[in-house]
């Protein structure tokens, strides 16, 4: 063995802004999408045929133009599929593979057609004659309670205290109902599956899913197998953002029913149309409420509804209508509370999740309620935030009944004010909006609390495959899928910290259920917090068998051996990390081991609406100004100052990136990504034609963002850190409060300007004309 002198320190460890394990790949096009890959010899592609009408009975289907159309083999339909038709998440039999007798939006798949190029199978798939019989249909969620349609779970109440003495002491109270709409994902890769078929009832796919397991199950639910049969595989996303954990199930499916029937790999790829159009999106709510508060602006009882148009059927409506309400307080205290949820039935593709599951719609609510003390009282809606904080004797529980116990964001504020210079600005804005007769100015300053941890409590565990090879390079496998927010970085890390070698000793390979058994959803902003421990678990596991080898064979207690940067001091002796892995494995060593990690503490009881849902919060805070054309409507971002909390960063580099475009796809969604429907049903905003994401011109002209670098979890996570997918989306909503604050200098700030979202130029327009009404 080489003896070695130690190094400083490892090149690629925890808490390094290390750049992203693909990100080169990304910026040369280079990295491999399911797209991308070699072709199997043999290919079909297969495309999916959508209904045409939002409710209708299926008459008959004419097949007969599609069959003698070139290159078409075959065609799917539901009686094709050798097990069950349904890919329901909740487990309800209500999201069929394919429609049967009757259609429930327009878009939802009716049959596939495979064929030799996908060219060919897409226009074939328009040649269908389907003979509907129309049936009433409604799109709107206020409309479909008017018409009776159900519920599509059973709904959830939170409530504590006594509401009626809330509002009986209350000095004053306001009603309001707020509209806040929905949002497609855009992910830059579309839905797309590639099924091989094995031997016997084996099939092998490769799919843009975030929850691999769940995508196994589902196939094999379909083709009538054990899940065993079925390995789901997955490199990487081209974006998910939630809407490829559930929504991905249905296309694998009918590429694995397609492969089965054919004996030939299918690859299945919408166009971005009818991906927009086939597939679910963020819920949009209509949120009911009744508030009253003192003198000071201080909340004494609140009683709110928040319903969600949730589409035809379930999928996971119940869970983000659940998360809704968990975030109506935000960051504040509500003394006496009543919150409900009211998943509706509507005519539309089925909603599902997207990035803050629910926390974003439910915390806009919550802010429109601190506006509307604000402009009650004449006073700065910061003033009124503060007021409200969490924090101080008997103001700690939230209305699920769990205590807010690692409270911050007092501090985030407080520094981001400072930084920010919002007084002064604020001051400045008043002043300018006094003499300017149409370019008007508003500043908000907002702040975020965002309950970590999967409210289903199983999804709270992971599982870690980690391999040491001779040469003392090592593989990593773990149940998180890697969508482009630096997951297989940041596990990676860990194992490097672990190990105490460089980044570069660690290979990440594609997220297998093959390998990794049971994973649960990359989503929830538990990837990191989830994957990290599993694979540290591993790494302790292996650790614990080297020390004791180092140990019993130089005669020392297994204190003095310590892994070091890249070496192993065993007593006095300093041994290179590759020739102490070879001698363990001549000594025969096992040098794998299967790590695994559940959340503590963790508890729900949703019939009760009590427990413990969340590990712990992620706190942090924004400040944004605005300017808004008040002929117009028309606006731009002119500022964005951002503090945020991501506990210890396991990568700052990349947290830093994240919480930047979080920001960004939270301000798209609240002011320019539309999602309209007309009196068929067609959902009209199918491209990137009709629908607007934010461009790199909208982005704020100054942009200030920092993560708060004192800020330590409290709870055990991976080397302290906090989750930073999912909280700092909601950061955008100072957006939108700076926006109204705008919009209601036409009317000296006196009457609360109830700015729906997203507020497009149109809608802002409209408010500010509403309000110059109202003023006169």
């Amino acid at each position: 063995m080489n003896v070695m002198q130690p190094i400083e320190r490892i090149k690629g460890g925890v808490h390094e802004k290390e750049r992203h394990e693909s990100g080169h790949k990304h910026v040369t096009g280079t990295a491999e999408y399911i797209d991308d890959m070699p072709e199997p010899a043999g290919l079909l592609h297969a495309y999916l045929g959508l209904s045409q009408r939002a409710h209708a009975k299926i008459l008959g289907i004419d097949f007969s133009a599609v069959e003698a159309s070139p290159g078409v083999v075959g065609i799917l339909t539901a009686k094709d599929i050798p097990g069950e038709n349904d890919v329901s998440p909740a487990h309800l039999h209500d999201d069929p593979v394919f429609a049967t007798d009757r259609v429930e939006f327009h878009g939802q798949p009716v049959f596939a057609v495979i064929a030799e190029t996908r060219e060919a199978a897409r226009r074939a798939a328009a040649k269908v004659r389907v003979d509907y019989e129309d049936l009433p249909h409604v799109v709107d969620v206020a409309e479909a309670a008017d018409a009776g349609y159900p519920l599509v779970v059973t709904p959830m109440t939170l409530e504590r205290g006594d509401i009626e003495a809330g509002f009986s002491r209350a000095r004053h109270v306001v009603e309001g109902e707020m509209r806040i709409g929905g949002q497609d994902h855009f992910y830059l890769e579309g839905q797309i599956s590639l099924a091989v078929p094995g031997e016997d009832d084996e099939v092998a796919l490769w799919c843009s899913t975030q929850h691999p397991s769940e995508t196994q199950h589902m196939v094999g639910q379909v083709l009538g197998v054990a899940s065993h049969a079925v390995t789901v595989n997955v490199r990487r996303m081209g974006g998910g953002f939630g809407g490829k954990e559930t929504q991905a199930n249905l296309f694998a499916a009918v590429a694995a029913v397609a492969a089965k029937k054919f004996g030939r790999a299918i690859k299945i790829r919408p166009d971005r149309d009818d991906d927009m159009t086939a597939t679910g999106k963020r819920h949009d709510f209509r949120v009911t409420y009744r508030i009253g508060f003192d003198g000071d602006g201080r909340i004494e009882a609140v009683d709110a509804t928040y319903a969600a148009r949730c589409g035809f059927s379930a999928d996971l409506s119940g869970p983000v209508t659940d998360r809704a309400l968990f975030h109506a307080d935000n960051c504040y205290f509500y003394p006496d509370v009543r919150l409900r949820s009211a998943p509706q039935k509507t005519n539309t593709v089925s909603n599902t999740a997207f990035r803050g599951f629910g926390g974003p719609q439910g915390m806009v609510g919550g802010e429109r309620m601190i506006e509307e003390v604000a402009y009650a009282l004449g006073k700065d809606p910061l003033e009124i935030r503060r007021l409200n904080f969490y924090g101080g004797e008997g103001r700690n529980l939230t209305p699920y009944h769990q205590t807010v116990e690692d409270n911050i964001i007092g501090r985030i504020v407080d520094e981001l004010e400072a930084s920010a210079d919002y007084q002064a600005r604020r001051s400045a804005i008043l002043a300018i909006n006094e003499k300017s007769r149409v370019i008007r100015k508003g500043i908000a300053l907002t702040p975020v609390k965002f309950g970590i941890s999967f409210t289903k409590t199983e999804f709270n565990q992971a599982g870690a495959l980690v391999l040491v090879y001779a040469d003392g390079s090592i593989q990593l496998n773990h149940g998180g899928t890697e969508m482009g927010q630096g997951l297989y970085t940041k596990v990676a890390q860990v194992v490097a910290d672990e190990f105490q070698v460089d980044l570069s000793r660690i290979r990440v390979t594609a997220t297998t259920t093959g390998k990794v058994p049971n994973t649960s959803a990359t989503a929830a902003s538990s990837g990191s917090d989830l994957n990290g421990m599993a694979a540290a678990d591993a790494c302790r596991q292996i650790k614990a068998r080297l020390v004791a080898f180092a140990a019993e064979r130089h005669g020392v207690p297994e204190s003095e051996v310590v892994f070091e940067p890249n070496t192993v001091r065993i007593g006095a002796e300093r041994i290179a990390f590759s020739d102490f892995i070879a001698a363990a494995y001549a000594a025969r060593v096992q040098l794998s081991a299967a790590g695994f990690y559940k959340t503590p503490k963790i508890h729900w009881d949703r019939a009760a609406g009590r427990g413990r849902p969340f590990f712990y919060y992620a706190y942090g805070a924004s400040c944004s100004e605005v300017s808004v054309d008040t002929l117009t409507g028309e606006y731009q971002v002119d500022r964005a100052d951002i503090l945020h909390d991501v506990g210890r960063s396991l990568n700052p580099a990349i947290d830093l990136g994240q919480v930047e475009g979080a920001f960004v796809q939270g301000m798209g969604w609240l002011t320019t990504e539309e999602l309209w429907w007309d009196a068929k049903g067609r959902l009209r905003t199918h491209a990137p034609s009709t629908y607007k994401i934010p461009l790199a011109s909208d982005r704020p002209r100054v942009f200030n963002v920092r993560l708060a670098e004192w800020s330590i979890n409290r709870e055990e996570t991976i080397r302290r850190s906090k989750a930073v997918g999912e909280p700092p989306f909601m950061l955008a909503i100072s957006v939108l409060e700076a926006i109204s604050m705008a919009a209601a200098s036409v009317a000296d700030y006196r009457i609360p300007p109830r700015l729906d979202a997203p507020a497009t130029p149109e809608r802002v327009l409209m408010a500010i004309e509403r309000l110059k009404a109202a003023r006169r």
